[in-house]
C-alpha cells in the first residue's frame, strides 16, 4: 500500500491548479477532531484539501463541514440490508469524492473490506496500541494502573485497533485524575497528533510495510 503527494503547481492554460491532496473525513459526532483539520487545511502550506466529509448518522461533524463549504454524505447503515451492503455504498461515496487517502474522526462505525481496500484509512485512539484498544480505551487504562497513557495514529484494518501504527504521543496520568479529566488531555494531544500526521502523510506520502508505516516513501 502507498501514497504520495504531488507538488506540482500551475497548468498549461495559466490557470492555478490545486495541488493539496485531498482527503475524505468520516465522522459520527461532534468533529472537534475533524475542526482541527479544517482549521488547519486554512493554510495552504498545510498540503491537504478536505474533499468530503461523511459520517454514518446525521451529527454536529456533518454541520461543520457543511459552514465550511465542505460536500458532506451521510450513509446510515439502518438504510440497508446488511453491513455488506452498507459498505458498498460507503466505499462509492467516498470514491466519488477522489481522495488520496481516508481519515477516520471520531467515526464509530467498524469499516467493511470495500471501503478498507480502496485506499489507505488513518485514525486515531486515545491510548497506546496495542495497549487498551476498543471504545474504552481512556477508561480501560485508567483501572489499570498505568503511569502513562496517550494517543496513537494508525492505519486501519479489518481489526479493532490493531493496525500498523503510525505515531504516538504520551500523556501521564495523574493520581487524581477521572476518566474525564484524563480524556481532556488525551484529546488535546489527539488534535494536534493527528493534524501533524495527516499533513506528512499528504506531503511527503507513506508506505505501508507490514507492520511498520514508512513515511516519506510514497
Amino acid at each position: 500500500m502507498t501514497n504520495a503527494a504531488s507538488s506540482e503547481t500551475g497548468s498549461t492554460d495559466g490557470a492555478a491548479v490545486d495541488a493539496r491532496v485531498p482527503v475524505v473525513v468520516l465522522v459520527s459526532g461532534s468533529g472537534t477532531l475533524l475542526q482541527a483539520v479544517l482549521d488547519a487545511s486554512a493554510d495552504p502550506d498545510y498540503g491537504v484539501r478536505i474533499a468530503a466529509v461523511g459520517a454514518d448518522r446525521p451529527c454536529t461533524g456533518v454541520e461543520r463541514a457543511r459552514q465550511a463549504g465542505i460536500p458532506t454524505f451521510v450513509v446510515r447503515p439502518a438504510d440497508f440490508e446488511d453491513r455488506a451492503a452498507w459498505d458498498v455504498a460507503l466505499a462509492q461515496q467516498v470514491a466519488d469524492a477522489s481522495p488520496r487517502f481516508v481519515v477516520t474522526a471520531g467515526f464509530m462505525r467498524i469499516l467493511g473490506p470495500v471501503t478498507l481496500g480502496a485506499q489507505p484509512v488513518v485514525n486515531t485512539h486515545p491510548a497506546l496500541l496495542p495497549s487498551f484498544p476498543g471504545a474504552h480505551g481512556v477508561r480501560d487504562a485508567l483501572a489499570y494502573g498505568v503511569k502513562v497513557t496517550g494517543t496513537t495514529c494508525h492505519v486501519v484494518d479489518a481489526g479493532v485497533d490493531t493496525g500498523p501504527i503510525i505515531e504516538q504521543r504520551v500523556v501521564a496520568v495523574e493520581d487524581d485524575d477521572t476518566e474525564e479529566s484524563l480524556h481532556e488531555r488525551i484529546k488535546v494531544q489527539e488534535r494536534d497528533l493527528l493534524v501533524d500526521v495527516v499533513s506528512r502523510l499528504a506531503r511527503e506520502g507513506f508506505a505501508v510495510e507490514g507492520r511498520r508505516v514508512r513515511i516519506g516513501r510514497g
